[in-house]
């Protein structure tokens, strides 16, 4: 296996290319190899496979063993995994959950052309939703966010009745300059507060652009584990990109007895 993280949010990548892998994987397994105190430890795991067309498929499980919907923060550490193993030059399109994605290495920085928001909607005056491959509440905060309890404040919206049955990732957002945010986020199935989130800060990136009419915009958003970029280009318009940007960097690698 290899680690990786990206600004705090770490993960644990197997080379699946051979197809051997996925069969021999369980929920018990990958949640077993993702805790912190009994396995490697990670957010979450992921295999790179082969793909019939494109340059390679990317398969994500969320540290409770479950596959998971899109990770930002993943497709960005899985193309430089890619770009390592030399399966990939410093561009590459690769398949995931939610479809298509386009990525770019620039020198330890990972650029990930991420899908289009789908299914916004805004629930009060501070709160918004919006499914950036995965389902995000975007909560904005007038307070300090090192203050809050995002644990259990996340908690609660996580498992609210409305995002019934699948639940929903939890951003507290607050604006502490003009295009720069802080967000904390509580992720779902990790059921903890993430040192970062890439889709999470999509959402934010997102969400805040549309609040201020802006139709485009490089977006500075700074997470516990570090900070990450994103640029929106057209926003709900038929051209539309959004692009997340930040480092992804190897840890280690090693082998473990299963």
């Amino acid at each position: 296996f290899h680690k990786y993280q990206g600004t705090g949010n770490d993960f644990v990548i197997i080379d699946d290319r051979k197809g051997k892998i996925e069969p021999r994987l369980n929920q018990e397994l990958i949640n077993r190899l993702c805790d912190r105190r009994f396995g490697i430890g990670a957010d979450g795991l992921m295999l790179l496979q082969l793909h019939p067309v494109h340059d390679f498929k990317m398969v994500y499980f969320n540290s409770d063993g479950r596959e998971s919907s899109m990770c930002g923060n993943g497709g960005r550490c899985l193309v430089h995994f890619a770009h390592q193993l030399g399966a990939i030059g410093t561009e590459a399109v690769f398949e995931a959950i939610d479809g298509m994605h386009k990525a770019i290495v620039e020198e330890g920085q990972v650029r990930l052309k991420m899908g289009k928001p789908t299914g916004y909607r805004q629930e009060s005056a501070s709160r918004e939703w919006v499914d950036t491959g995965s389902p995000h509440v975007v909560e904005w905060v007038d307070v300090d966010i090192d203050q809050l309890d995002v644990a259990s404040e996340g908690a609660n919206l996580r498992y609210a009745d409305q995002y019934a049955p699948g639940g929903t990732n939890v951003n507290f957002v607050k604006e502490s300059a003009p295009g720069i945010l802080e967000v904390r986020t509580y992720e779902r199935g990790v059921e903890a507060e993430t040192y970062s989130c890439g889709t999470g800060v999509t959402a934010c990136a997102y969400t805040y652009l549309g609040r201020r009419s802006l139709k485009e915009g490089m977006t500075t958003l700074h997470t516990p584990g570090g900070t990450l970029t994103v640029e929106v280009r057209d926003l709900g318009g038929e051209n539309e990109e959004i692009w997340l940007s930040g480092p992804a960097t190897f840890v280690y690698s090693g082998k473990i007895v299963v």
